[in-house]
């Protein structure tokens, strides 16, 4: 059992009476308000001292919407340190800007993200008014979140190329098809991301890429173990991708499985993998 409070970098809270989210039509079983307190009494005995909340596809255009709502729970809720919010990208500079500077007054707002994994324009995130609005962001001291899938990747570390005065941290290791054991090109992708000094990688997502109802730890493990040999400790982060993860099982089927996975590293990897890397990416208060 892990001796100290744990920083869960990949959290989604839903809020179904205020915001609308289309996609909850496909996944019945999130179909519901999920707060905060239900995360923490799924993850006992575990202690999570602290949450990212990563925006969850509201409805156009609810994003600001969102930020707003989430902002506000962290006004009371200690718990809740750092705030991932929603923007289009796509629009380019000149029209998400404002939206920019919005965020940029509320507290927690740590970075942005815009969904790529499920555009089926491979290009999306290389087109000049998409790269031109993430190049705004270190103008407000803010991260750019990557939420791909596996045959996205060669544009997606273009992009990281293209925007070096950028902070990038990359959701879910890049959602390899684990269902299907594929493990190439993925591997190469991610060693070749890796070499890029402005890309920190979550460990999240990896049981709703495998099979919901059969994966297993030995399953999980030659993802686990590759992505820690690409980042290292210091550029990797834990991710419960909370709710999503109840789709294939349990909040602490996918902490224990981790936990396991790293059961021989040193007190100090862990704590970089379940906190400190957390803390400093999104430059959270503790």
């Amino acid at each position: 059992m892990l001796d100290f409070g744990i920083v869960d970098a990949h959290v989604h809270l839903i809020d179904v009476q205020t915001l609308r989210y289309a996609w909850l039509t496909f996944a019945p079983k999130l179909a519901r308000s999920w707060s905060l307190d239900d995360l923490m009494a799924r993850s006992k005995p575990y202690e999570i001292a602290a949450c990212v909340f990563v925006e969850v596809d509201v409805d156009a255009p609810l994003h600001m919407a969102e930020a707003v709502w989430v902002d506000g729970l962290t006004q009371t809720e200690t718990r809740l340190t750092g705030v991932v919010a929603s923007v289009p990208m796509e629009l380019g500079p000149a029209a998400v800007e404002p939206d920019l500077a919005r965020l940029a007054t509320m507290r927690s707002v740590r970075a942005v993200r815009r969904l790529i994994q499920d555009n089926p324009d491979t290009e999306f995130m290389i087109r000049p008014d998409f790269v031109a609005a993430v190049k705004l962001l270190p103008k407000y001291n803010f991260s750019f979140e990557l939420c791909i899938k596996h045959p996205q990747f060669a544009n997606t570390i273009e992009l990281v190329r293209r925007c070096p005065e950028v902070s990038f941290i990359l959701d879910h290791i890049g959602k390899p098809a684990i269902a299907t054991g594929l493990l190439d090109p993925w591997r190469a992708h991610m060693r070749e991301l890796a070499r890029l000094p402005n890309i920190v990688c979550k460990l999240s997502g990896l049981t709703t890429e495998a099979d919901h109802t059969a994966w297993t730890r030995q399953q999980l493990r030659p993802y686990i173990d590759h992505t820690i040999s690409c980042f290292g400790f210091n550029r990797l982060m834990y991710g419960g991708d909370w709710p999503v993860c109840e789709l294939a099982g349990h909040y602490l089927q996918w902490l224990a499985t981790l936990e396991w996975a790293t059961s021989g590293c040193s007190a100090e990897e862990r704590r970089a993998l379940f906190r400190e890397t957390a803390v400093r990416a999104y430059r959270l208060t503790m």
